[in-house]
């Protein structure tokens, strides 16, 4: 392989992910973009949606919660308020999750408070299923 990305994801409860790897998709905060090695260093807000990356010819897929990126030359640090691997989705949970937000989110107005939190329960649970479609 030529070279390579070390890519490190973490969320307070931990390490979810720290290899190297080929090219990262990160759902930033202006919109989507990607990262390989020798990219310009910059600083991102990251939002809830769906990441991948590449190693070894292989896409991996995680959903991924509100945060931040890092990007240097030859690593990319993710440090998010959740990450989950597409493969690991409770997709029953996810739907039921989206159908509940959804619900109170038709129940109340942009100007209620809890409006934003539940507006990211639907994003997130929404996200986990995309992700867990490409498991």
């Amino acid at each position: 392989m030529a070279e390579e990305l070390m890519l490190e994801i973490a969320t307070p409860d931990r390490l979810v992910f720290s290899d190297k790897v080929e090219m990262v998709t990160i759902p930033g905060g202006d919109g989507e973009f990607g990262v390989l090695i020798g990219h310009a260093p910059l600083l991102s807000t990251v939002n809830i949606g769906e990441m991948n990356f590449n190693k070894d010819g292989k896409k991996t897929y995680y959903a991924v919660g509100k945060g931040y990126v890092e990007v240097t030359f030859r690593k990319v640090t993710m440090l998010l308020s959740a990450a989950e691997r597409a493969d690991q989705v409770n997709k029953e949970k996810a739907r039921k999750s989206k159908e509940e937000s959804e619900q109170e989110l038709a129940r109340i107005t942009r100007e209620d408070e809890a409006y934003g939190k539940v507006k990211d329960v639907l994003d997130w649970a929404e996200a986990r299923m995309k992700a867990a479609e490409k498991a």
